[in-house]
């Protein structure tokens, strides 16, 4: 079962800017290889970081007001979050190790 949460712009608000833990967001889109590339990733880190951080996706096909809001010109962007701000953002395919560097730094 995907630990991975999708989110919209329904569920944004409750699940990443009033979330009490870090929300690591991967805007991704279907077409997108380098954003099936980091699904896996993303699964792994979910796991990893099981009690310490929620993982979610949104689909920038189907959420372009969250897109534009957060100026996704280029995907996979992925995005922290911590206590409603972005406090790291990272553009393209990274390695597991370079996310999982970024996110201990927040916790």
């Amino acid at each position: 079962m995907s630990q991975v949460l999708s989110v919209d712009r329904e569920n944004f608000q409750a699940e990443v800017m009033d979330s009490s833990i870090p929300v690591l967001v991967d805007f991704w889109a279907p077409w997108c290889g380098p954003c099936r590339m980091v699904a896996p990733v993303m699964e792994e880190l979910a796991q990893d970081f099981a009690d310490q951080l929620k993982v979610v996706k949104i689909n920038v096909d189907e959420n372009s007001a969250l897109a534009s809001q957060y100026n996704v010109m280029s995907i996979p962007a992925i995005m922290l979050f911590k206590n409603g701000q972005v406090v790291e953002q990272m553009v393209g395919f990274k390695p597991k190790a370079a996310l999982a560097a970024k996110i201990q730094s927040q916790l």
